[in-house]
């Protein structure tokens, strides 16, 4: 195909030797399937600011660090200097989460480098060496959604513990190979201790993957995963060995009623963006 404008650079450089084809076009980056010597990656290629539709960014980034007190205040100001530099910070947002999720044995997609924002990393796939689909491609049977939920639950701990959340996690950003599923798209990362809405956000991730799953093993959507993981975190209590019974006890003797309308506002704004995920998936095709 012919070579993308912004893959032309890592091409002349020789960090890509073919472009392959396009793997998909999101509101935030286009993937691309690329040759790089012997082995088959791909090329997430960040959009600009002005032409992301990523919704409530500034929210996801609260809390992330900046380099000097020069850099907060030149992107306070909004200056060219301080839009370059929250463009800087949002695409190696991605590339520092998964490689502190890597360490932390969480399983991603690899990593080779962000180049002019252009991510070079890991194609996962399936045995035949296609794509991987997407988790909400794949049916599964009841003990196969139990054992994936279980190692979804194990995974989102071991993220927690090192001070990540997604933010963003549902059956769209998962994708299932024969070793299960990897969790993918990590540029809205959320610092788990210092973001305010870190919680909610937290939350939502472990009950997307409570939902999808509860699908093929009913039995899952009574579980209380997401509040029992927060409490041991909240308290210092929660380490990558902790054992998750799914159960939580809420001692609490009257309901926050703000905390129930901001839950029920946040499923109603999860089930539009999933509906609109679906319409782009079946217009891609």
């Amino acid at each position: 195909m012919k070579i993308p404008k912004r893959l032309q650079p890592l091409v002349d450089d020789g960090f890509i030797d073919e472009v392959i084809s396009r793997l998909m076009s999101g509101k935030e980056a286009d993937v691309f399937v690329v040759a790089c010597g012997d082995e088959i990656r791909c090329a997430k290629v960040y959009k600009e600011a002005s032409k992301r539709s990523f919704k409530k960014a500034a929210q996801y980034q609260e809390g992330r660090k900046v380099r000097g007190g020069r850099q907060a205040r030149a992107m306070g100001k909004r200056s060219s200097y301080g839009r370059q530099l929250e463009e800087e910070i949002w695409q190696n947002a991605e590339v520092d989460a998964l490689s502190r999720l890597s360490s932390a044995g969480v399983r991603v997609p690899q990593t080779y480098g962000c180049i002019d924002g252009v991510l070079l990393m890991e194609l996962v796939s399936d045995d035949e060496g296609d794509v991987a689909p997407q988790l909400g491609a794949v049916d599964l049977t009841e003990q196969q959604a139990i054992e994936q939920h279980t190692l979804m639950m194990h995974y989102i701990k071991l993220m927690l513990c090192a001070g990540i959340i997604h933010g963003d996690l549902s059956e769209f950003n998962v994708l299932v190979d024969s070793n299960g599923p990897v969790i993918i798209d990590l540029p809205q990362a959320v610092n788990a201790s210092a973001n305010n809405s870190a919680e909610a956000m937290f939350a939502r991730d472990v009950n997307n993957m409570r939902r999808y799953y509860g699908q093929f093993a009913p039995a899952l959507l009574h579980t209380q995963y997401a509040k029992e993981m927060w409490a041991l975190f909240a308290d210092a209590n929660l380490t990558p060995h902790s054992k998750l019974s799914g159960e939580f006890e809420d001692d609490s003797e009257a309901a926050d009623v703000d905390s129930v309308l901001d839950e029920i506002q946040a499923a109603f704004d999860e089930e539009q963006e999933r509906k609109e995920r679906m319409r782009d998936a079946d217009s891609d095709d």
